[in-house]
C-alpha cells in the first residue's frame, strides 16, 4: 500500500494544498494499476514523506494482521491515525481483513448481493515459488545488506525481484521482464508493489549487484554460517567453465580452452568456486576461458584468507586432481593448510598396508562396494588406495567399447587390402594404422599388430590383444596431509561431490549455460547474479535436506508453482465493482515444504476491494 498525493486548489482563495489517498497496486492484463481504498484528508500532523509511508505501512499491518508495533513514543500520532483509518475501512467494508486468530474482525460475516453474470476471473498467476524465494531472502536479510551498501529503496526492490526471477524463471532480461509483468504474481508480494520493471531496469540492477560482489559474497558467507551454526572445517575448491553463443571477438574473458561440456567450437569463460561442505559459497572468481586449473589456487587461497573472521584455525582444502600439482601442494603446506585431493597419477609399484581380506569396505550411494587401504610410503603424506565397484564397471564398459571400435578400425584397414582400389601401399597402410592409434590412445598399446608385405604392398594384417588394463580399472589414489582412518579420509574427500552438485544447479537449474551476452560487463553481472541466486536456492535446499526432503531445485519450483494467485471481480446491487484476490490453499506437498522451512504458507489468503460504480 502507498499514499498518493493529490494537489487541489481552493476556488475561492486560489490556495493550493495537498490531499492524500491510501491506494494499493494491482495488475490487470499485465499492466500495473492502482485503486483508492480510502481518502485520508490533508494529514496536517504528518509533515514528511517518511511519516506518511509509515502510516501506510501501519494501516497495512492492521489490515493484514501483522504484529509489528511502534515502540517509540514519537510514533504515537501515526498509530492513532492508523487505528482511526483502519476502523473506517472495516466499517465501510472497503478492504477484506486478514483472517488471523488475533484479529477481532476475523469472524465477521460479509454478505453481499451480487450479479453472478458479472463474475469474471481476471487473472491467475504463479505465486508459490516466488513467495518461497522471497521468504528465503528475508531470512538471509538481503535487503539490509543492500541498504548498507548504498542501494536506494527502488534498487533494493528491483534487486529482490531480479534474484527471485533468476531462481524461479532463469532467462534473458527481455524474457524475464515479460514473465514478471505477464505471468508471475511477483509484483504482488509485500513491499514489491508499485515497482516498474523492464529489461533495462534488470540490466542496470545486475551490474549494480556485481559492483558489490565481494561485499555481498562475504555477507552471505558469514550470514549462512550464523543462521545454521556452521563452521567451515572443510572447504572445497573447483573450477568450471561455460560457453558463449556468438563470436565474442575482443572480449577479455571469452577464450578458447578445454570445455567441460565438450564445446571446443565455442569460446569459454571460467568460474572458480569455493564452497563449504554444506554447499554455501565462500568465494567466487571469474577467469578467462583458457585459464588452467592449477594456476588459480594461490590467488583463491590468498583472497579467501583475507575474508576469514576466525583465523585461529584453518580449514582443510579439498580439491580435484587438476589443482594438486607438487607446486600447489607445497604452497598449501608452507601456508599451514591441510589438504586432500585425488592423485594425478595411478601408482603402479605400490604396497598396501592391508591385504584384500583386511581392507575397509563401505558402500557408495548406489550400494556399490568400495574398498579402502592406506599405501605404504616413506613420505609424510598419506596415500589412500580406493577401488570402487561402480567405477570399475564404468571403466570396463568404456574400455570394451573403445577396444571394439579400435578393432573395427583395424578390420576396415584389413578389408581394404583385398578390395579393388583399396589402400594397399605399405606407407599408406601404416599411416592409416598410425591415425587409428592416435584416435584410440588409451587402448592401442594393448594390441600387437603385424603386417606382411610384398613388392611395397601390404598383403596381410593381423592383430592380437597382448594385455588388458582392466586390472587397474576402478582404482584411484587420494593424497592428503591428514592422519586419520581410511573411512574418515574417504568421507572428507567425497564431500567434493557437493561442488559438482553446485555447478549442476548453476549451469542447468539457474541457466548459467550458455552465455548469450556480448559485452563483458553484462557477462560478469550475469554470472554473479547466478551465484547470488544459487546461495538463496542452497539456503532453501539445505534446510529441506535436514528434514529429509531431497528434491532437486527444478522439482521444488514445479511443486511450488501449483500455488496461484487469482483475481476475481463482480458487481453488487449498487453497481459497485468488488475485486477479490485470493491465494490458493497450498497442496499437501507445498504445505510440507513451507512447514519444514518455517515459512508462511501464503503472502495473503484473501484481499477485497470495492470500487465505486464507473
Amino acid at each position: 500500500m502507498f499514499i498518493k498525493t493529490i494537489v487541489k486548489t481552493d476556488p475561492k482563495t486560489s490556495k493550493r494544498y495537498n490531499y492524500y489517498r491510501l491506494c494499493e497496486s494491482y495488475r490487470l492484463n499485465g499492466k500495473p494499476r492502482h485503486r483508492t481504498i480510502i481518502s485520508l484528508g490533508t494529514l496536517k500532523n504528518l509533515t514528511s514523506k517518511q511519516e506518511r509511508k509509515q502510516l501506510a505501512d501501519r494501516i497495512e499491518d492492521l489490515l493484514t494482521g501483522t504484529n509489528r508495533l511502534f515502540i517509540l513514543d514519537e510514533k504515537a500520532h501515526i498509530e492513532a491515525y492508523a487505528k482511526d483509518f483502519y476502523k473506517k475501512i472495516i466499517a465501510n467494508k472497503l478492504y477484506d481483513v486478514a483472517q488471523t486468530e488475533n484479529n477481532e474482525d476475523a469472524n465477521i460475516s460479509d454478505y453481499q448481493e451480487v450479479d453472478l453474470n458479472t463474475f469474471t476471473t481476471e487473472q491467475a498467476r504463479e505465486v508459490g515459488a516466488e513467495w518461497l524465494v522471497y521468504q528465503a531472502l528475508k531470512q538471509l536479510e538481503i535487503s539490509q545488506m543492500l541498504e548498507q551498501q548504498g542501494f536506494d529503496e527502488k534498487e533494493i526492490k528491483r534487486s529482490i525481484i531480479h534474484i527471485i526471477s533468476r531462481c524461479v524463471y532463469p532467462a534473458s532480461e527481455h524474457k524475464t521482464a515479460q514473465w514478471i509483468n505477464e505471468n508471475s504474481a511477483l509484483l504482488d508480494l509485500p513491499d514489491l508493489a508499485n515497482i516498474k520493471i523492464n529489461k533495462n531496469h534488470l540490466y542496470h540492477i545486475s551490474k549494480k549487484l556485481y559492483s558489490i560482489k565481494d561485499a555481498g559474497e562475504e555477507f552471505l558467507s558469514n550470514k549462512t554460517n550464523e543462521l545454521f551454526d556452521i563452521n567451515d572445517t572443510v572447504i572445497l575448491y573447483d573450477l568450471t567453465n561455460t560457453y558463449f553463443e556468438g563470436i565474442k571477438n575482443g572480449s577479455e574473458y571469452a577464450k578458447f580452452g578445454r570445455s567441460k561440456e565438450k564445446r571446443s567450437d565455442a569460446r569459454l569463460i571460467s568460474l572458480a568456486l569455493v564452497i563449504n561442505e554444506f554447499g554455501f559459497v565462500k568465494y567466487s572468481k571469474i577467469y578467462s576461458g583458457n585459464i588452467s586449473d592449477g594456476s588459480t589456487l594461490k590467488k583463491t587461497i590468498t583472497d579467501l584468507e583475507s575474508r576469514r573472521i576466525d583465523k585461529s584455525t584453518k580449514p582443510i582444502i579439498a580439491m580435484d586432481a587438476g589443482f594438486s600439482s607438487d607446486q600447489n601442494i607445497q604452497y598449501l603446506i608452507d601456508n599451514g593448510y591441510d589438504y586432500i585431493s585425488v592423485s594425478r597419477k595411478k601408482l603402479k609399484d605400490f604396497k598396501l598396508e592391508k591385504d584384500e581380506s583386511q581392507q575397509i569396505e563401505i558402500s557408495d550411494n548406489r550400494k556399490g562396494k568400495i574398498k579402502l587401504s592406506k599405501v605404504k610410503t616413506d613420505t609424510k603424506e598419506t596415500i589412500l588406495y580406493v577401488k570402487s565397484e561402480g567405477k570399475t564397471k564404468k571403466e570396463d564398459s568404456m574400455a570394451d567399447k573403445l577396444s571394439e571400435r579400435f578393432e573395427e578400425g583395424l578390420a576396415e584397414i584389413k578389408l581394404a587390402l583385398s578390395k579393388k582400389g583399396g589402400t594397399k601401399k605399405e606407407d599408406k597402410v601404416h599411416q592409416r594404422i598410425g591415425r587409428l592409434r592416435e584416435k584410440y590412445k588409451s587402448v592401442h598399446a594393448q594390441y600387437k599388430i603385424d603386417t606382411k608385405s610384398e613388392k611395397g604392398k601390404i598383403t596381410e594384417l593381423v592383430w592380437s590383444k597382448i594385455k588388458d588394463k582392466k586390472e587397474y580399472s576402478g582404482i584411484y589414489f587420494i593424497r592428503t596431509s591428514i592422519s586419520s582412518t581410511e573411512e574418515n579420509l574417504f568421507k572428507i574427500y567425497n564431500i567434493l561431490t557437493e561442488v559438482e552438485a553446485s555447478f549442476r544447479v548453476l549451469k542447468t537449474d539457474l541457466s548459467l549455460r550458455p552465455v548469450y551476452h556480448q559485452k563483458d560487463k553484462n557477462v560478469l553481472a550475469h554470472i554473479n547474479l547466478g551465484v547470488l541466486a544459487y546461495q538463496v536456492v542452497n539456503t532453501i535446499r539445505y534446510q529441506l535436506k535436514r528434514k529429509n526432503i531431497k528434491h532437486d531445485w527444478k522439482n521444488i519450483v514445479r511443486i511450488m508453482n501449483t500455488q496461484k494467485m487469482v483475481t476475481n471481480s463482480m458487481k453488487n446491487k449498487k453497481g459497485e465493482k468488488i475485486i477479490i484476490r485470493t491465494c490458493t490453499v497450498p497442496s499437501v506437498q507445498v504445505e510440507k515444504i513451507y512447514r519444514n522451512l518455517g515459512y508462511k504458507p501464503a503472502p495473503f489468503y484473501r484481499l477485497k476491494s470495492v470500487l465505486p460504480e464507473l
